[in-house]
C-alpha cells in the first residue's frame, strides 16, 4: 500500500524531523522519502494543520480471545485500536485460560499474523493467575512474551512477587505490578471519600494501592530487579515511585487515560459506566497524576481497555464489572488534559516501546512505516454506529470529542478513520 502523505508536522523525538512540516512518501510499507514537496502518482492524503506520530502503543489492553470472545475478539478488538490510533497493543492475560503457558501466548500470535496491529501477549506471574505457583515463565518468554503480570488479579503473595523478580531477571522479562493489597480493599467498589460516604457505599482507600507500591518498591531494590506498575492512581503512589526514581530504581509506570479527567464525583448519579478499578479518585489525586506525567515520574499512559457485554453493565452499580473501553477515546480524552503534544506522543507512543523493549517506530526516511495521523482540533462525535469494539461499555458514547484520529498505517497497511 504506498501512500503520500502532505504537508504533516512530525512529532517524533527519534526523528531528525520532529516538530517541523514536511510530506511522507510511503512506499511497500516503508518511508522512502522526508521532503518538502514530493511528487508520485500514489493516493494522497492532505494532512495540513495535522500531526503524524509513531503509532500510538496500548501497555494494558483487555481483548477477550481466549475464551471471553463474546466481549472482544482479536479482529474487534484490533479494529477498535486502529480506530483509536494504536498500532501496538500489549494483550493483558485476564482470558479464560489465561495466558499462563506458551500454548496461549503462540496461539495469539499466530491469530494476529498479518494485522495492521501488532500484538503482544503478556503472560502470567502465576499458574492460572491463582497467586501460588509461578507459571511457565521462560517458556513463555521463548514463544513471544515480552512481560507478565497476573493482570487485574494483584499478586497479594510477597514471596511469590519476589521469586518471579529474581527469576525474569535471568532472560530480561518485565514483571508488572497491578497494586492493591486486596486484605484493605476488600469487596469496596468506590473510592473511600466525601463521595463514597454522600453515596452511603464502602470505599477504597488510597492506601491499598500505596501499600502494595511500598512492598513492590522494597522488593525490587532487595532483588536489583525492573518493575513496571500498571494504572496507578494517587498522589501518593505518585510520591513514592518518584523517590524511587531518585533512589536510582529501575521503576515505570503507567496511568489510565479515564484517571487523568474524571473523578469520584463522577459516580453521583450510580451510573455503573464510570465503575473502574482502581476507582475514580478525587480531583487533588488528578492533578497530581497530570503533575508526574509533566515531570517523567509516570512513563506511560494506557487506554486499560476493558469490554463487557451489556449484562455485566447494564444493571445495578453494585453488582456490574469493573471497566471501560477505551482504544478509540483515549487520545481524545488525554488531548483534553491540556498536555503538550509532544509529551503525549512521548507516553502513548515512544515510553511504552521502549519499556517492553520493543524497536521503536521512527519517522525517518528508511524506517518501517508504522504512524498514525491526527488532527487535534477536529471533534468529532462518538456513537454507537462508529463504535468498532464488540462492546459498549464507556460513559463517552453519545459525546462530543475533540482529537480526532485519521489514519493509522502499520504492516503495509492502511486504515483510515470514517469522516462521520
Amino acid at each position: 500500500m504506498n501512500l503520500l502523505i502532505k504537508s504533516a508536522t512530525i512529532i517524533d523525538p527519534n526523528s531528525p524531523f520532529h516538530q517541523k512540516v514536511a510530506d511522507i512518501l510511503i512506499e511497500k510499507g516503508h518511508i522512502t522519502s522526508i521532503a518538502s514537496n514530493i511528487d508520485a502518482d500514489v493516493e494522497i492524503i492532505d494532512a495540513k494543520g495535522k500531526y503524524v506520530s509513531p503509532g500510538f502503543f496500548d501497555l494494558n489492553c483487555n481483548i477477550g480471545e481466549l475464551g471471553l470472545e463474546t466481549k472482544e475478539d482479536l479482529q474487534t478488538g484490533t479494529k477498535a485500536a486502529a480506530a483509536g490510533g494504536f498500532t501496538g497493543l500489549a494483550l493483558m492475560p485476564n482470558t479464560q485460560p489465561p495466558v499462563h503457558s506458551k500454548a496461549e501466548v503462540e496461539y495469539l500470535l499466530n491469530r494476529a499474523k498479518n494485522n495492521l496491529v501488532d500484538v503482544y501477549p503478556i503472560g502470567t506471574i502465576s499458574h492460572k493467575r491463582d497467586g501460588k505457583d509461578l507459571a511457565e515463565m521462560y517458556d513463555m518468554f521463548l514463544s513471544g512474551a515480552k512481560a507478565f503480570t497476573d493482570g487485574d488479579r494483584p499478586v497479594q503473595d510477597a514471596g511469590l512477587m519476589e521469586r518471579a523478580l529474581l527469576y525474569t531477571q535471568g532472560f530480561g522479562a518485565l514483571i508488572l505490578s497491578y497494586p492493591e493489597d486486596t486484605a484493605i480493599a476488600g469487596k469496596a467498589k468506590v473510592h473511600e471519600g466525601e463521595v463514597s460516604t454522600l453515596l452511603g457505599m464502602k470505599g477504597i482507600p488510597s492506601l491499598a494501592e500505596e501499600l502494595m507500591i511500598a512492598r513492590d518498591l522494597y522488593l525490587a531494590e532487595y532483588t536489583g530487579s525492573k518493575i513496571h506498575f500498571s494504572t496507578i492512581s494517587t498522589e501518593r503512589s505518585v510520591e513514592l515511585i518518584k523517590e524511587a526514581k531518585r533512589k536510582g530504581l529501575n521503576v515505570t509506570c503507567d496511568v489510565a487515560a479515564h484517571h487523568l479527567i474524571l473523578t469520584d464525583e463522577a459516580l453521583t448519579g450510580f451510573d455503573s459506566q464510570y465503575k473502574v478499578k482502581p476507582p475514580l479518585r478525587t480531583q487533588k489525586d488528578v492533578k497530581a497524576l497530570i503533575k508526574g506525567l509533566k515531570d517523567g515520574t509516570i512513563d506511560a499512559i494506557v487506554s486499560q481497555h476493558t469490554p463487557h457485554e451489556v449484562e455485566f453493565k447494564d444493571v445495578e452499580f453494585e453488582v456490574a464489572e469493573f471497566g471501560m473501553i477505551a482504544l478509540q477515546t483515549a487520545f481524545s480524552t488525554v488531548l483534553s488534559t491540556g498536555l503538550d503534544i509532544s509529551l503525549i506522543i512521548e507516553k502513548l507512543a515512544i515510553n511504552p516501546r521502549t519499556i517492553l523493549n520493543i524497536e521503536p517506530a521512527v519517522i525517518a526516511e528508511g524506517s518501517k512505516a508504522n504512524l498514525t495521523l491526527f488532527d487535534t482540533d477536529a471533534e468529532w462525535e462518538y456513537t454507537r454506529k462508529n463504535n468498532q469494539s464488540k462492546s459498549y461499555n464507556s460513559p463517552f458514547i453519545g459525546q462530543n470529542l475533540k482529537g480526532k484520529v485519521m489514519l493509522v498505517y502499520n504492516n503495509n497497511h492502511l486504515f483510515k478513520t470514517k469522516t462521520t
